[in-house]
């Protein structure tokens, strides 16, 4: 006789569960209000009126719309393999002003050859030496000295020619058969990291370069790794990975089940994503909400600051967003959003 063994869920703390979804439910809601041009405040929840947090699609944040208008979708990019090579480099700095000082000195965005020639590392000592950093805060970057450089950018750049010059990593990117062999090429290499591998590649699959499901792979991040540890007394049998799958199969249930407003973004609902950034949001929420949850992380560290300038929001055409295009008012998004790693 064969006996199958059920495999064990994760186990809910309760309170702080259900917190999960009311977060995803009223800072979705916030952002409906901002883009339905109402004014300030947004919700009604104080910690949200207060603190920075992401949007709850990863998609909607400033700098990954940027990039999917700009860099993704940019008309000047050159070929295929260029597109990959500016996808990788863009997240790598993740920091708006230092890609547009970029193009601005290369007369274009940054392509294969400007590594080849040493155009690109050229202009990128030059943007540091006016205006300091070139990263922004956004992700926990490896900073060692894996192409014995002194200076990080110096071995991000070396990085960069190592896989597109060398290699010629953009046709395996382009040309993998899943998303999950995408993530797995891309941490192959020295300064990616697991977690920011899976960005990476999160951040081609918004391009025409390739078409895979957000829900094929996830990766939890340091935050969600800690989210996960608030939301559930105990994964039992599960990995973290699994775990937040469990949550994309569970979204629609239990916004029924607790009451919860959700229309999704346009009418497309959590992926893998979005509900691992929502764990490591959750984590930060609840250091207000929730204290006697302790971690490493005991405070949120950044408050809301509305910008200065409006948004128009694009993304991917491929989605069939309904409208795919519309536009945020400025005051609305976060400036710089505190993406996942670092929160």
């Amino acid at each position: 006789m064969i006996v199958i063994k059920t495999r064990k869920k994760p186990k809910p703390r309760r309170g702080v569960y259900e917190l999960y979804w009311r977060f995803a439910s009223r800072r979705q809601a916030a952002f409906e209000r901002r883009l339905a041009g109402k004014c300030a405040p947004w919700s009604d929840d104080p910690i949200l009126q207060e603190f920075k947090f992401c949007n709850v699609y990863r998609a909607a944040d400033r700098v990954s719309q940027y990039m999917i208008r700009n860099v993704c979708y940019a008309e000047d990019a050159g070929s295929p393999a260029d597109r990959a090579f500016q996808i990788v480099a863009f997240r790598t700095f993740s920091k708006i002003r230092t890609w547009e000082k970029l193009t601005t000195l290369l007369d274009g965005p940054p392509r294969i050859q400007d590594l080849a020639d040493g155009r690109f590392v050229a202009a990128l000592n030059q943007i540091k030496r006016e205006d300091g950093g070139l990263y922004t805060g956004a992700f926990i970057l490896c900073a060692n000295k894996a192409f014995g450089h002194d200076e990080k950018h110096h071995n991000h750049a070396a990085l960069f020619e190592k896989m597109f010059v060398q290699d010629a990593v953009a046709d395996r990117l382009i040309g993998a058969n899943a998303f999950e062999s995408i993530v797995r090429t891309l941490e192959g290499y020295p300064l990616m990291g697991p977690f920011m591998a899976y960005q990476t590649a999160v951040d081609l699959n918004y391009s025409e370069l390739t078409d895979f499901s957000e829900n094929d792979y996830t990766q939890a991040g340091p935050g969600a790794v800690r989210g996960l540890a608030k939301v559930f007394e105990d994964l039992g049998d599960y990995t973290p990975s699994e775990a937040i799958k469990l949550m994309v199969d569970q979204q629609e249930a239990e916004f029924e089940r607790l009451d919860l407003p959700f229309l999704g973004l346009f009418g497309r609902p959590l992926h893998a994503i979005d509900c691992q950034g929502l764990f490591c949001e959750t984590d930060k929420y609840c250091r207000e909400a929730a204290p006697e949850l302790a971690s490493n992380r005991s405070r949120i560290k950044a408050r809301y600051r509305p910008s200065s300038t409006s948004l128009e929001l694009f993304f991917p055409p491929k989605w069939r967003l309904a409208p795919p295009v519309r536009t945020m008012p400025a005051g609305s998004l976060q400036a710089q959003p505190d993406l996942f790693a670092s929160a």
